[in-house]
């Protein structure tokens, strides 16, 4: 009986000991990952990156995101254009937040819009309601004008 007992008491140990062993390599897989893996939005797959762009576009406040925040979180945009006009810099990013259509091309009307005024989100809007023309712009240069100086 001694002699089984002593038996099953090794076979436990090994048992012990391969369970740990598992955990150990376990973790230090799961620490390889979170400390290697880049999981940029523009490393993601279309569908993901959608989904991606939609929860973070939800949660923007106006004037609460610079430019390169939004790059730093976004990634590249889809779309983008940009003009100066007399001393304010007007960018605006359109990034990919719904499909219409599988031929390839993302268009404005599968993009929602960021509107920078002078690195600033000053706006944002479903692409297919983007104004023709930069519209835009006459909006936000009236706003700029009409915002005087605290005394």
């Amino acid at each position: 009986m001694l002699y089984l007992n002593n038996g099953r008491e090794k076979m436990n140990k090994k048992v012990i000991t391969r369970i740990l062993l598992a955990l150990v390599v376990y973790g230090i897989f799961v620490g390889l990952v979170v400390v290697f893996y880049d999981d940029s939005p523009d490393k993601m797959q279309w569908e993901d990156r959608e989904a991606y762009n939609r929860q973070f576009i939800a949660k923007l406040q106006l004037e609460q995101l610079t430019f390169e925040q939004a790059i730093a979180q976004l990634g590249s945009p889809d779309i983008t254009e940009a003009r100066k006009v007399s001393n304010d810099n007007f960018q605006v990013m359109f990034y990919r937040t719904q499909h219409i259509k599988s031929d390839g091309i993302t268009t404005q009307d599968e993009c929602t819009f960021l509107l920078f005024v002078n690195g600033v989100l000053k706006e944002i809007g479903l692409g297919d309601n983007y104004p023709e023309n930069w519209g835009i712009i006459e909006n936000h240069q009236t706003e700029l004008t009409n915002h005087s100086p605290i005394d």
